[in-house]
């Protein structure tokens, strides 16, 4: 009785990490969120907008009562601090609605 041989493996060994800033991004040259600007005094701001914004503003429009969870700067900043710390730039999204659909409608321009 002759024995199985054995099958190679297909499965190519993948990179322990994945970049996710884009090479030549505001984001590249600083390593934490807190050098980015969301450190202690953001966590305040937050604070204070999901207080005075409890509701997602998308699901809202689609009549749908959902809790917000993320502070959204509705113009991309992309470092701009002055951009960044104008409240009249935020807006309350739940997270499925900031990691999906406005993820969407920022790629597609």
């Amino acid at each position: 009785m002759s024995r199985l041989k054995t099958l190679a493996t297909r499965l190519q060994p993948q990179a322990n990490r994945i970049a996710t800033a884009v090479p030549g991004s505001w984001r590249s040259d600083k390593a934490t969120s807190t050098q980015r600007g969301y450190g202690y005094a953001w966590q305040q701001a937050r604070l204070v907008h999901l207080t005075a914004h409890p509701l997602c503003v998308y699901c809202e429009r689609d009549d749908r009562v959902t809790a917000a969870s993320v502070v959204d700067h509705v113009i991309p900043h992309r470092g701009d601090m002055t951009l960044f710390w104008d409240r009249t730039n935020w807006q309350s999204l739940c997270r499925p609605c900031h990691d999906i659909v406005k993820k969407r409608e920022e790629s597609a321009g």
